[in-house]
């Protein structure tokens, strides 16, 4: 049956034909060379090490820098020069500024431009030294079975010696069988391990004491425990009543406070133990919250107490510790390192100096891949080794682009915050992500990513980047707006100046800082006095006459 062409209500026939079409456009391919770049941005430098430390067990072509010597040096250098040369042009979209490292050059180079990493070793593994060998062969059957009738100690045998000094090594074995000296060395005794050793001692029912392990992992590091019993029994599906046994076995523990489920069973725990839980400290304890706005007045009467012994009771519970499981090792303290240095320059301006810590180099060994690609035989060994060759450029750029890219918002930073630096927070001025990007000619997606966990380190501190972009609070009469963190600033320096007869109530601050040119809402002082965790004016009152 012929086709026919269908005729429109106008009596315009519209054919069903095919037929090709030549368009033109643009678009951007987002390649995965190009996703590493945008996604090394935003990494913080663990994170980043973390990285790079992969691609150098993934890649056989790369290598660390291990010119120590030249590294601070370099760096400072290098970061110098690139604030002093100022930003050049990027496109406007976030993809674009990543990918202008990948198009920088093409060249093939196998040192990368910047500063290297000191503290990185490198990663090609050396041959056995003549001390690596002569302590093994010392080492070697120290830990034999000297009784020939047992079974020799084998190298997946573990025991400990020294409280743990020596862990793991069997005989023939060697420091190179374990991951490292320093796994063996003794650690400080966490919360866990004391109370799991008073359980292994205070319970011999099996039942009993797996129902106190569950109980013991629920307790935080402050001491409290985070799950209810009725949780942990439908857990294990066993009574409540069991994990309420099991739980007063370990409340029973050192030290004292240790498994309460709030605040006022923890202090009741600690003056059980001291004989002073009597009917008066108990309605204190219940009332915790009057003592926290020092309602002395009801709480002498719902103790029933006159004014010399509540003063004692609360004295006592002052002396009680509010989170026993504080005394343990917990969770190191992690340093925050700062991405970038600012000083000051002698001729009154501001350096912007890369940290070298945070920065890990990586080269391409050319000779070894000279090698392997000459002993590439099949399509797919050359494939591979062109695979490698190409991410490794491409990662040696990024890592270049990024330090470039963030010496280059820092500087800008730095730049609008230059009273911050002269004068501290009070110098604060209202700043956003577009300031930065379209004075840097980049797109703001691109300037978050770089700010995020990154931090500048200042003569007044380390402060995250994004510390530095603040809302901007309008002007009264006409003069410029004020940052938020610096009227935050201004409302806490007032409460602490504040006279202890004359408190200032959050409508006397909306009053002083109008005075001072700030146009803010009552609303918003109470909303920054909350955030600075700072009490209302009639619970400052009562803590100052108190």
């Amino acid at each position: 049956m012929p086709l026919r062409a269908a005729s429109g209500t106008d009596g315009v026939s519209m054919s069903l034909a095919p037929r090709m079409e030549l368009r033109q456009g643009q678009s951007l391919v987002m390649t995965p060379q190009l996703l590493q770049a945008i996604k090394l941005l935003q990494l913080s430098h663990l994170d980043l090490v973390a990285y790079v430390e992969a691609e150098l067990e993934r890649n056989p072509l790369l290598e660390r820098d291990e010119s120590y010597e030249s590294a601070g040096e370099g760096a400072e250098d290098g970061a110098r020069d690139d604030t002093r040369e100022g930003s050049r042009d990027s496109s406007g979209d976030d993809a674009a500024d990543a990918a202008e490292g990948g198009a920088a050059s093409d060249d093939t180079g196998a040192e990368a431009e910047g500063a290297p990493d000191p503290w990185l070793a490198s990663d090609m593994a050396p041959e056995r030294s003549t001390i690596e060998s002569t302590l093994d062969t010392s080492l070697e059957n120290v830990f034999q079975n000297e009784n020939p009738g047992e079974a020799p100690i084998t190298g997946g045998d573990e025991f400990a010696l020294s409280q743990g000094m020596w862990s793991g090594v069997g005989a023939g074995g060697s420091f190179e069988d374990d991951d490292g000296m320093e796994r063996n060395l003794t650690r400080e005794a966490t919360l866990r391990d004391h109370l799991i050793g008073q359980l292994d001692l205070a319970v011999t029912d099996p039942r009993a004491r797996l129902i106190g392990q569950f109980i013991i992992d629920a307790i935080d590091e402050t001491g409290y425990l985070i799950e209810s019993v009725e949780a942990i029994a439908d857990r294990l599906s066993v009574a409540p009543s069991q994990v309420a046994s099991a739980l007063a076995v370990v409340q029973g523990f050192e030290p004292t406070g240790i498994g309460a489920r709030d605040l006022a069973e923890c202090l009741a725990l600690q003056l059980r133990e001291r004989n002073r839980y009597d009917p008066c400290m108990e309605a204190l304890l219940m009332h915790l919250d009057l003592l926290a706005k020092r309602d002395l007045t009801a709480l002498r009467r719902l103790c029933g107490v006159d004014e010399a012994d509540l003063a004692e009771m609360i004295a006592e519970l002052r002396a009680l510790d509010p989170k026993p499981g504080r005394a343990f090792g917990g969770a190191p303290a992690e340093i925050l390192i700062p991405d970038v240095f600012v000083r000051a320059a002698p001729d009154g301006t501001w350096l912007v100096d890369l940290n070298p810590q945070t920065l890990p180099r990586v080269l391409m060994n050319q000779s070894y891949y000279a090698r392997v690609s000459a002993a590439a035989r099949t399509e797919a060994e050359k494939a591979y080794v062109g695979e490698c060759l190409q991410n490794a450029h491409w990662l040696t750029r990024s890592l270049d682009q990024r330090a470039r890219t963030i010496v280059k918002v820092a500087s800008e930073i730095v730049r609008q915050q230059d009273a911050f630096f002269a004068h501290g927070v009070a110098g604060l001025r209202p700043l956003n992500l577009k300031t930065v990007a379209d004075a840097i000619g980049m797109h703001e997606s691109t300037v978050s990513r770089v700010t995020s966990n990154k931090s500048i380190g200042t003569s007044r501190g380390v402060f995250e980047m994004k510390y530095f972009f603040t809302a901007a609070i309008p002007g009264s009469a006409g003069e410029d707006a004020h940052s938020a963190e610096a009227v935050r600033h201004r409302i806490r320096q007032m409460i602490d100046q504040e006279d202890p007869k004359r408190v200032l109530s959050d409508d006397a601050i909306v009053k002083a800082l109008q005075a001072q040119g700030v146009d803010i809402a009552r609303r918003t002082v109470a909303k920054y006095r909350e955030s600075l965790r700072i009490p209302s004016s009639i619970e400052r009152r009562r803590q100052k006459a108190g």
